[in-house]
């Protein structure tokens, strides 16, 4: 199975010309941080196998729409804040910015995340499942996830409510107009393989998302709060 070629120089941020220069590069990404919150906690908290692990994408309707994309990897949620959210159409490079670890029990949590705390706003769980890495070496033996992440390029194949799959992760960096290099950021690309779509966006409008746990959308999970509350 072939994955989208990304160039080992886009850890360096991407090609510049001469005639580029006066043009504004894209806006950097506010990372997002984990704020405290109220947790819902997790069924059959037992410890996954290395070949199989948990993965969770939730919608959050915070100061910016953003979907978090969350893996399970040593005994925590590695984070990711994917503005346009995962893509399972190959042709869709996705922006993914690494955000605070989040403890395993956060991967089940909807609800409405109080103003006055941090990263406020409505969540929901869009998808979720598991998933299974996929990285080898050059001599074709299995990488562990964590050091494939390390090394700034992992694969991995999701078997969501959703997503389905092999999709991969590559790091690079964020330059400014200059070619100063700036903050650490990654693409998230599905690969071409029969889970791929090519006919349609792939990724849905989040405002009409519905929950891969309740069926709900952000603005159902909205006003359950509210109703809760009074």
């Amino acid at each position: 199975m072939r994955l989208p070629y990304v160039r080992r120089r886009a850890a360096r941020g991407p090609r510049r010309h001469s005639g580029d220069r006066g043009c504004a590069g894209p806006a950097r990404p506010r990372p997002v941080r984990r704020a405290p919150v109220r947790r819902i906690p997790a069924e059959g908290s037992g410890v996954d196998s290395e070949s199989t692990r948990r993965f969770v994408v939730q919608i959050h309707d915070a100061r910016r729409m953003h979907f978090d994309f969350r893996l399970e990897v040593d005994g925590v949620l590695k984070s990711w804040a994917v503005p346009r959210g995962p893509s399972d159409n190959p042709s869709d490079k996705r922006l993914a910015v690494p955000t605070d670890d989040h403890p395993l029990e956060y991967s089940e949590f909807e609800g409405v995340i109080p103003r006055d705390e941090q990263g406020s706003g409505t969540v929901i769980v869009w998808d979720q499942g598991t998933y299974t890495p996929t990285s080898h070496d050059l001599a074709g033996d299995p990488v562990p996830f964590a050091e494939s992440l390390e090394h700034g390029h992992a694969t991995f194949r999701l078997d969501g409510a959703k997503l389905h799959g092999e999709f991969a992760l590559t790091r690079f960096h964020i330059d400014d107009e200059e070619g100063v290099r700036g903050p650490e950021a990654w693409l998230l690309i599905k690969a071409n393989d029969r889970q791929a779509v090519h006919d349609r966006p792939g990724t849905p409008d989040p405002y009409h998302a519905r929950s891969a746990r309740t069926g709900r959308t952000l603005h159902q999970v909205a006003v359950a709060e509210r109703e809760i509350a009074h």
